[in-house]
């Protein structure tokens, strides 16, 4: 296979990420031969930030000024304007492993028949916060395979994409509609675990509290949503029933409530063994945390959820372009 490849980025509002993110592209053990920045309307120095670095490096920076665009219509742009046949897709916010492209790449020469390569992802670790964040809605790390498909790690045939219609035009969950729709035609893919991004994560309670709400609004706007949050009401209903029962009963049944948080909580970071160690379950400090934070998403899907309903899809176009 000739090794030849276009990264596409979709940014807005990376002036702090963008740096880190150009850095590790420039590390990579194999280039790319284009580099396809696609900012979507950024009101911080992104641009400028860009513009800088461009006279700095070697790598083959292309930027494109796109307006006001959502994560899917950059990725569009982006691919449109490549020149080659192979099209690696990353995100801001993330650093890249230097090897990741070449493990991609790796991995579509393993497996002639696959015009999709989805690659591995993991959390960036660097506070206690940062660990319970990982445990609480990152996929567990699995050996020898790759955590889950994600378009922040994935190489495909430009093909794929014009079959596929390319990217909903969605503030999220374009990028699932995209992975599916693009199997549903028939392609196949492979995995490569050992190419792998660094993901860094929300840094705080309302951060994520945010970015849940939104995700869940937008997921219920694209016809995705009900699924997620019926899986959340569903362990809600269990409290519930203790809290009837113990009215009927025994206050003290109430304790079921908090041992069922507990129990969840444990499950959770015993799913992390592999990566951070079974010891982490007596770590005060980190369950706590676990714990907090699942109660704050759970929160964050029951309000996305209403405020979706509520505020209907009739002017969906309108809402896609706000955060």
């Amino acid at each position: 296979m000739k090794q030849s490849v276009s990264l596409v980025i979709p940014l807005f509002n990376e002036a702090d990420t963008i740096g880190p993110l150009i850095s590790s592209i420039a590390k990579q053990s194999l280039l790319a031969t284009e580099v396809i920045l696609v900012d979507g309307g950024s009101t911080d120095t992104t641009v400028e930030v860009i513009r800088s670095i461009e006279g700095s490096t070697t790598i083959p920076i292309k930027l494109i000024e796109a307006g006001r665009a959502m994560p899917g219509r950059g990725r569009n742009i982006g691919t449109a304007a490549a020149k080659t046949e192979w099209i690696a897709y990353t995100d801001a916010g993330i650093k890249l492993d230097e090897n990741w492209l070449k493990k991609l790449f790796e991995a579509a020469e393993n497996d002639p028949t696959a015009s999709i390569v989805y690659g591995n992802y993991s959390p960036e670790i660097t506070s206690t916060f940062s660990k319970a964040a990982a445990i609480t809605y990152v996929s567990a790390a699995k050996k020898h395979l790759i955590r889950g498909k994600s378009i922040a790690s994935c190489l495909i045939k430009k093909e794929v994409w014009e079959k596929a219609g390319g990217f909903p035009d969605w503030r999220a969950a374009e990028d699932l509609a995209f992975m599916e729709k693009a199997e549903n035609l028939g392609f196949t893919f492979t995995t490569a675990p050992q190419a792998n991004i660094q993901w860094k994560l929300s840094p705080g309670f309302y951060s994520t509290f945010k970015k849940f709400d939104m995700y869940t609004k937008y997921n219920v706007w694209a016809g995705r949503g009900t699924k997620w949050f019926l899986a959340t009401i569903k362990q809600y209903l269990i409290i519930i029933l203790i809290a009837i029962v113990a009215l009927f009963f025994s206050p003290w049944l109430l304790l079921g409530i908090p041992f069922f948080f507990m129990l969840r909580t444990a499950k959770r970071i015993y799913q992390h063994k592999v990566e951070f160690g079974l010891s982490t379950i007596f770590n005060p400090s980190l369950f706590v945390q676990v714990l907090l934070l699942s109660i704050v998403i759970d929160a964050a899907v029951f309000l996305g959820f209403v405020k979706a309903k509520i505020q209907g899809s009739h002017d969906w176009r309108s809402k896609r372009m706000k955060g």
